[in-house]
């Protein structure tokens, strides 16, 4: 009894998944055909638009004053440029004019190795038909170019109605092919003897969907049309009722011959979509059946299993929760040792920097009386007591050998001169005044180009340059209220400049030259000896540059370096 009723089951399970696949598939496959057919008149419509696009342009050109005198032997080399222009206006591959015996008289391509101009094409049926006048069109491989392409031509005719010519363009219909391939799709253009023009698969092209005939090849063979090409039949059947084999596959097929010249446009479509979708919907019915049949037999063991299943997602809850407090323990102890460490390399970065500052500070400082005590010690070794002075002169330059390396510690750099980069150097000297800035309550507008500003030279002076200039400048606004501080950076004519304008004080009635000049300064008593202007316009002169200053307009003052970019120094020397 047991076996027959399991037999039972299995047969009506069979019928029912059979049944449900064979409904589905003929629904979505009924879709598939629907959505192939919309895309098959998409490109029908697209393959029509792109033949007739340009069908008036050869009436147009046929009546060209241009055209009818070169047909009737006016030189060439007017229209060969007039026709170049208009085929590169249209997109078009040529536009070129025959004489009556076929021979191209002038092209849109003549001087390119591919030219037109002296080959004949009466053999053509577009060149035969436009002289017995009708407007030629016919699709062929060019005999010139080895390039396929679809061909349009008119008669050039007199004012006195007699023929002198003909005039033809030619038009790349590749792109229909790129389209088709972007998007996915399966599709072929035949010929009215069933020849591939244009395929989606580039293996499909020049392929007969059916074995030609002697005589279709003879007027092949006799327009050139193929030249080079065998021919063979293509890998495919057609079914029938929509359906098709090609490379082995089924496929949907659909068709339409409403083209020009007795064409016929395919469409493939894959059965897979259907297939998948059929099987999916098989598969959901079957679940859904046997779900309920599942539930028949389990109702009388309802309670006792709702409450297991009650049990069970209470317990998978809990293990759940566990889980999430175990990782949000990790989580926060790895937060913690992540805080401790960016603590430790914080208080480290601001040891360094406040180092950092102090090697800066201590050397702008201790620069100025040790060059005064040099000068001074200079002075008394000509009035005599050489003991004394040589002993306090290797004082003094032991001094110096300490600034020179608190400098290089605060911001190290070489002697020799080297490409340098006049945005880093200036981001550098502003790092090296951020305290000052800051104290000082200063604005700074920095302006500052997205490309290097290469200059010949040494990083470290010209640093030394721009920090004293900016320590200046912020120095003169103290006492103002105004306390901008424009900062600006450019390279014109061969030459990189840099900018400092301040609103304080300005320059007064003292030039430049005197600012610069040992001991003079506009701070008051022990605020500096007056020696940074003097050394900063020797590093500029080092650097075959120059230094200038102005008032400001407004209040304040102005001061300017210029500097020879690298490669106008380069010039400069050679």
């Amino acid at each position: 009894m047991n076996v027959a009723r399991s037999l039972l089951l299995s047969v009506l399970f069979l019928v029912f998944a059979t049944g449900a696949y064979t409904l589905s598939h003929r629904y979505f496959r009924s879709e598939e055909v629907t959505q192939a057919e919309g895309r098959l008149s998409l490109y029908r419509s697209t393959v029509v638009a792109e033949l007739n696009r340009f069908s008036h342009l050869t009436f147009v050109l046929s009546r060209d004053p241009f055209v009818i005198e070169t047909a009737g032997g006016a030189p060439t080399a007017p229209l060969n440029t007039r026709l170049a222009s208009f085929a590169d206006q249209a997109g078009l591959d040529a536009i070129y004019l025959m004489g009556l015996d076929g021979v191209t008289i002038a092209a849109s391509n003549a001087g390119s190795p591919s030219s037109f101009v002296g080959q004949n094409y009466s053999f053509r049926p577009y060149f035969q038909d436009a002289l017995a006048g009708r407007q030629g069109r016919f699709y062929g491989i060019g005999a010139t170019t080895g390039l396929p392409g679809y061909f349009i031509a008119d008669a050039v005719v007199s004012d006195l109605g007699e023929a002198l010519g003909v005039i033809a363009i030619k038009i790349d219909l590749t792109e229909l092919e790129s389209r088709w391939r972007e998007g996915g799709e399966q599709v072929l253009l035949t010929n009215a003897d069933g020849v591939v023009l244009l395929a989606s698969n580039p293996d499909w092209r020049y392929r007969a969907l059916a074995p030609l005939g002697a005589d279709q090849r003879a007027a092949i063979d006799e327009a050139r049309q193929f030249q080079g090409q065998p021919l063979d039949p293509l890998d495919w059947r057609s079914e029938g009722d929509g359906r098709a084999f090609i490379g082995g596959l089924e496929v949907i097929h659909l068709s339409t011959s409403d083209l020009p010249h007795g064409w016929q446009l395919h469409y493939f479509a894959s059965e897979d979509p259907a297939r998948t979708r059929s099987w999916l919907a098989t598969v959901i019915a079957v679940v859904i059946g046997g779900g309920v049949v599942l539930l028949m037999l389990l109702r009388r063991n309802a309670l006792t299993q709702a409450a297991l299943r009650r049990l069970e997602v209470e317990e998978a809850e809990l293990r759940d929760a566990y889980d999430r407090l175990a990782v949000e323990i990790e989580d926060r102890r790895t937060a913690e040792r992540r805080l401790e460490r960016t603590q430790e390399d914080l208080a480290r970065a601001s040891r360094l920097a406040a180092l950092g500052e102090l090697a800066a500070s201590v050397t702008h400082e201790l620069g100025q009386p040790i060059t005064a005590m040099r000068n001074h010690l200079a002075a008394a070794e000509m009035g005599g007591g050489a003991r004394v002075i040589s002993s306090l002169t290797g004082l003094v330059e032991r001094m110096e050998g300490i600034t020179r390396q608190l400098k290089f510690f605060s911001n190290p750099g070489e002697d020799d001169l080297k490409p340098v980069d006049l945005r880093d150097a200036l981001a550098e000297a502003l790092n090296l005044v951020a305290p000052n800035i800051e104290t000082g309550r200063v604005i700074l507008h920095r302006h500052v180009p997205v490309v290097p500003v290469i200059v010949q030279g040494n990083a470290l002076r010209i640093e030394q340059v721009l920090v004293n200039l900016l320590r200046n400048a912020i120095d003169a606004m103290e006492d103002s209220e105004d306390r901008a501080l424009h900062v600006s950076l450019g390279a014109e004519g061969g030459t990189a400049w840099v900018e400092v304008a301040d609103r304080g004080h300005g320059l007064g009635n003292a030039s430049l030259s005197e600012l610069q000049e040992p001991f003079v300064t506009s701070r008051e008593s022990g605020h500096g000896m007056g020696l940074g202007l003097a050394i900063s316009a020797g590093i500029v002169k080092e650097h075959h540059g120059r230094m200038s200053a102005r008032n400001r307009e407004g209040g304040g003052a102005v001061f300017r370096v210029d500097i020879p970019l690298a490669a106008s120094r380069e010039e400069t020397v050679e």
